[in-house]
């Protein structure tokens, strides 16, 4: 790839993707170079930035979830710059570049679907491609030594997600509940031993305890087909909602939360769910 000019990285804004792709890789580039780069980008390395692309991927997923679309095209860039920042470290090390990442997941997409890419029927309902997709991936595992059934499921993903993926593996090979019935029985001899553990046990055993519970939670929750990462969302979101109105209403009053007590915001509470039920 040709370099490109100090000018061009600066004032270029023309040009289709690939001409931005390779601008946005040779900045990385000038960032990273070990005499002239940035010194807070020289001293990162792939333990220090994996949480900034863990924070970039979320302001995605804000931006979308608020239907934000003027922002989106800017955090798809951050996250996008996560994946040049990655690959231009790995780079260095002589591991992989860009191009690899790039010709990786092309590659991947491609073998992961043959009803549009190769001659398999497209006349399939989404059920089954997505049970052919599984066994796709299943065969990737084996193929990378993941000989265990949870192996692979990233350590990572938000704990509530793991969990569902874990699950769904593991139901995969018939370690699941038949109906929600159970689920539900599960839920609360899980809570009743919630509330044991916190007369009788420390804090370990508690925190134990309320794990447990929150497992068998992202299990409901699959046998539901809820989301429970979306449904977590949805009521901070409504909770956020209804706070709000209970402090425009005290300050309509000349107070603040702190000057009330938790009666006051009970019933204010109550007056928010109502005015959402009946709007």
């Amino acid at each position: 790839m040709d370099q490109i000019t100090s000018e061009a990285l600066i004032g270029e804004t023309g040009g289709g993707a690939e001409r931005q792709i390779a601008r946005l890789i040779e900045i990385m580039a000038r960032l990273r170079h070990p005499e002239t780069g940035c010194p807070w980008d020289l001293e990162q390395d792939f333990d220090t930035i994996a949480p900034y692309t863990l924070e970039e991927a979320h302001e995605v997923a804000d931006a979308i979830a608020r239907k934000a679309w003027d922002e989106l095209p800017g955090e798809l860039g951050d996250l996008l710059f996560q994946a040049v920042y990655h690959a231009r470290m790995a780079e260095e090390a002589g591991l992989f570049d860009f191009a690899d990442v790039a010709r990786t997941i092309a590659n991947k997409m491609v073998a992961r679907h043959p009803h549009v890419f190769g001659d398999e029927s497209r006349e399939k309902s989404a059920e089954q491609q997505t049970q052919d997709w599984e066994r796709i991936k299943a065969a990737e595992r084996a193929g990378q030594a993941q000989r265990r059934t949870l192996d692979g499921v990233a350590l990572a993903l938000p704990a509530l997600t793991r969990a569902v993926k874990l699950q769904n593996r593991a139901a995969r090979v018939g370690f699941d509940w038949p109906s929600t019935d159970e689920v539900v029985a599960k839920v609360a001899e899980e809570a009743r031993e919630l509330v044991e553990a916190r007369e009788s046990l420390g804090p370990a055993e508690i925190e134990e305890e309320f794990g447990d519970l929150l497992f068998v939670m992202a299990n409901l929750a699959r046998h539901l087909k809820v989301d429970p990462e979306a449904a977590l969302r949805a009521a901070n979101a409504k909770f956020t909602r209804r706070f709000a109105y209970i402090e425009d209403q005290l300050a309509a009053r000349g107070k603040a939360p702190s000057d009330s007590d938790l009666a006051e915001m009970d019933a204010l509470w109550n007056a928010a769910k109502a005015a959402e039920k009946g709007a």
